[in-house]
């Protein structure tokens, strides 16, 4: 089933964060399916959240897109390289995001390879959001897109996840936002290899 868009209008964009872990991402382009087990996400709290790009109620073209309803794609370029793919989250107006860190492949694995420029299937593959997005197709270009496809979309497909086996911790790379840089934002599948290496604090 794809998750309506009542799924992620809620209010609580760090519960949205962890329960997207086990869900499945899949992208749709040019025919060409591919898939994964979400395993990794960070969850950006708006206006408040120094770490987010829309702290303080920052508006800009980039991030424009941020302040649509829930259920829309937010892709950025991160380093001029790296295409990161985020979920919006909450109502029109207030700028909550999620970014999808890490999944885990399920369909179209050779199309992630040859993306990607790999020969065989590991966890660099799609562990980190760069290597993600690439696997999966996903460029900036795609900002904007609503989750519910048929490009970009996300499925409950009934994977039972342990509520006890969604670690918590800090995000990755946001040290420049002081004492929101603690926040335990980031959520992981225990023990799934292809979680990425980023450190928290």
């Amino acid at each position: 089933m794809i998750l309506p868009e009542s799924f992620y209008e809620r209010k609580d964009v760090v519960k949205i964060a962890r329960e997207l872990i086990g869900k499945v991402l899949v992208t749709n382009f040019d025919s060409v399916k591919t898939s994964g087990i979400i395993v990794e996400t960070e969850a950006y709290a708006g206006a408040s959240d120094k770490a987010s790009h829309a702290f303080g109620n920052r508006r800009t073209n980039r991030t424009e897109v941020m302040y649509a309803h829930g259920g829309i794609s937010y892709v950025y370029l991160c380093y001029g390289i790296h295409h990161l793919f985020n979920v919006v989250t909450n109502v029109k107006d207030v700028p909550h995001a999620i970014l999808i860190r890490a999944i885990e492949p399920l369909e179209g694995i050779e199309a992630m390879l040859e993306r990607r420029g790999k020969e065989k299937l590991t966890p660099v593959l799609t562990a980190g959001p760069g290597a993600m997005s690439m696997a999966l197709g996903i460029l900036t270009r795609h900002t904007g897109l609503p989750l519910s496809g048929p490009d970009i979309y996300i499925e409950d497909r009934n994977i039972n996840i342990r509520k006890a086996d969604i670690i918590s911790g800090t995000r990755v790379g946001v040290d420049y936002a002081a004492e929101d840089a603690l926040l335990p934002y980031r959520f992981w599948l225990r023990d799934n290899k292809y979680v990425s290496k980023g450190k928290g604090l």
